[in-house]
């Protein structure tokens, strides 16, 4: 591995560390916002290794993170953003294969309709205000996720998503579950 390599994946787990961290926030916008420092730098990440939908779709997460975080300034809690953002994420989909290359074949639509999946599932979480509904996307988010980053060899990416399924049981074990019994 060369020096470039070790430095993106080093960006990849200075990434994944945010990331985990933020699923034992107990608010939503402390969750956020260091998701969006985590989605910050997994775009360097991903584009580095050359994972162009996940660094696209990461910056889509770093921009939404920040929109939603700033409720009152930006009026997330308008259903148009979900949109928007879920809009962009098909976008980013079709331009990997129409822009940048990537062959369209069977293997490769699946592949980069995952993350597709995981980014609709996180903005449900973010713009449902519940940091429950947030940890409980996060589980459909995260084995999508997970697929991408080890076809990529995104070592950050393949690290922060077993490391959050494990953070986010944990975290559904300590805070949700006490609120429903």
């Amino acid at each position: 591995m060369d020096t470039y390599q070790i430095v993106a994946q080093g960006i990849g787990i200075v990434a994944m560390t945010l990331n985990i961290i933020s699923y034992q926030m107990k608010k939503q916008r402390s969750i956020i916002i260091l998701q969006l420092f985590g989605a910050t730098l997994f775009t360097v990440n991903m584009f580095m290794i050359g994972a162009v939908v996940g660094g696209f779709l990461n910056a889509i997460g770093a921009i939404r993170a920040l929109v939603y975080s700033n409720e009152k300034r930006f009026r997330s809690d308008k259903f148009i953003w979900f949109i928007v953002f879920g809009a962009l994420s098909v976008i980013s989909y079709l331009l990997t294969f129409l822009v940048f290359d990537k062959e369209p074949n069977a293997v490769n639509l699946i592949l980069e309709f995952l993350p597709i999946v995981a980014m609709l599932a996180s903005g449900i979480g973010f713009y449902r205000k519940s940091p429950r509904t947030v940890r409980r996307m996060a589980l459909i988010c995260s084995p999508s996720w997970l697929v991408y980053n080890i076809v990529n060899f995104a070592i950050g990416g393949i690290i922060c998503e077993i490391l959050a399924l494990v953070s986010i049981i944990s975290a559904m074990i300590r805070l949700d579950r006490k609120k429903t019994q």
